[in-house]
């Protein structure tokens, strides 16, 4: 019997230092609270190189401790290689998704970039998730509020269409 196919997902935002690795611990914590660790691989990218090697932001650590994730991802730039590695790529913003669809080199693969905006259900008056870096607390809280809204709707999402399970 040959082992299931993992779907991989790629988490994309400006300097991959707040919201894409908070999103990569937040759905990677769906995931598994699903049981469906082995049929998915969740890793996350910025569209800018500006902190490649650091830790996430550490405000964004702190925030994110409480609700039970760890943010030990290395930030990381966006590859060429990414648009064939990864089934879906989501960025955080309109400018994340116009970097990732310009640096996509076929229409295929710009259609695997989607926004995680189209994903928040519960906050109606964002339709994608803000930049808390030049925020105080309540951006990262908002932040994290958005992301584990966006992460469950796509997650329901992925597993429906592909018809997942475990």
């Amino acid at each position: 019997m040959t082992e299931p196919l993992k779907y991989n997902i790629l988490f994309v935002c400006l300097g991959n230092i707040c919201r894409s690795p908070a999103a990569q611990a937040v759905m990677q914590r769906m995931v598994d609270e699903r049981g469906l660790t082995d049929r998915f691989y969740i890793d996350s990218a910025g569209t800018g190189g500006y902190h490649i090697g650091d830790l996430p932001d550490k405000r964004m650590r702190v925030h994110a401790r409480p609700r039970g994730y760890e943010l030990t991802h290395r930030a990381r730039r966006v590859q060429s290689s990414d648009f064939e590695d990864f089934d879906l790529i989501v960025g955080m913003d309109a400018a994340n998704v116009d970097d990732l669809r310009y640096k996509a080199a076929t229409i295929e693969q710009q259609d695997k970039v989607v926004m995680m905006g189209d994903y928040i259900r519960q906050f109606p008056h964002y339709d994608y998730v803000p930049d808390p870096y030049y925020e105080g607390s309540e951006g990262f809280e908002l932040v994290l509020d958005l992301l584990e809204d966006a992460c469950g709707n796509l997650l329901d999402r992925i597993i429906e269409q592909n018809n997942i399970a475990r």
